[in-house]
């Protein structure tokens, strides 16, 4: 399901869609999580119910933009950037100064713009399952996916010139969403879950736009390769072995680029897949608490 909680925020007039762990506690450092393509808050629902992470950090898990309860209605057109500046904003709206941030996915690639725009209130990051470029070439070289000619049919089939109050997204993405995130052990709930949730929130006209843009921000957006340089925070970077849309290589390339940064580690998670804090939680709980541990100031 999509996020139950709503805030409004000044970038592009934005209702942001949020979860944050219950009690907050201003004394304890606070997690900021983003989510992957097609997701919402409930993707870190293992973090959520982990008492030995929530007893330690405040968590609070933000819906990009074309994600989940998040809109920008009516702007239509937005970029990770604005994603990045969104949540800001919502941690500006909660009261909360500073943060550590993990994304999965295209979340990490969002969590690492938080911090090249703020990078006074960024305490750490932690990108799971992502990559830092483009989908460029030598990311194909390098072992990513080739997501152009699979994807583009969706996105010509999802424009239109008239309104769409039928709309609802197809099967086959929904079916994407979960079998290229969970891996082949998927259980059959989860699929199910999955397929529910994506249908609830792409239906409609606003879903096709939102759904829409989502694709078009994925398939065009701009590499960090040449910025990621700039960051001087810690990152904690984890890789499931078994991703099949970014693979290892990739991390292992990219993890050398945060050449400013005071730690730089990466990790590869055996029998990890692409929604790696899904997949491993336990794995990604442990990193959580060790770079909370060592650098919450």
């Amino acid at each position: 399901m999509a996020a139950t909680t709503t805030i409004q925020v000044p970038h592009m007039g934005t209702k942001a869609g949020y979860r944050l762990s219950n009690p907050f506690d201003p004394r304890k450092p606070t997690v900021v999580l983003i989510n992957s393509m097609c997701t919402t808050v409930s993707l870190y629902n293992s973090q959520f119910d982990s008492a030995a992470l929530t007893e330690k950090v405040n968590l609070l898990a933000i819906e990009p933009l074309g994600h989940g309860a998040t809109s920008c209605a009516p702007h239509e057109h937005f970029t990770s950037w604005d994603s990045a500046h969104v949540a800001l904003q919502v941690m500006d709206a909660l009261n909360i100064e500073k943060a550590f941030a993990l994304g999965t996915s295209m979340g990490g690639w969002i969590v690492v713009r938080m911090a090249l725009l703020a990078p006074e209130r960024i305490l750490g990051l932690l990108p799971l399952g992502t990559s830092m470029d483009s989908e460029s070439a030598t990311s194909r070289a390098q072992g990513s996916w080739d997501p152009v000619p699979q994807l583009s049919p969706f996105l010509t089939k999802w424009t239109s010139d008239t309104l769409t109050p039928d709309f609802v997204v197809d099967e086959v993405w929904r079916g994407m969403v979960a079998s290229l995130g969970f891996g082949s052990g998927v259980s059959a709930e989860t699929l199910a879950f999955w397929d529910q949730t994506v249908r609830d929130v792409y239906t409609g006209d606003e879903g096709r736009r939102k759904v829409r843009m989502a694709l078009m921000n994925l398939l065009e957006r701009d590499g960090l390769v040449l910025r990621v340089g700039d960051i001087k925070c810690p990152v904690y970077w984890l890789q499931g072995k078994e991703d099949p849309v970014f693979g290892t290589a990739i991390a292992g390339e990219h993890i050398k680029l945060f050449t400013s940064s005071v730690e730089a580690t990466l990790e590869l998670v055996e029998g990890g897949g692409h929604y790696l804090n899904a997949t491993s939680p336990k794995e990604v709980e442990a990193a959580i608490l060790r770079m909370v541990g060592k650098y919450t100031p």
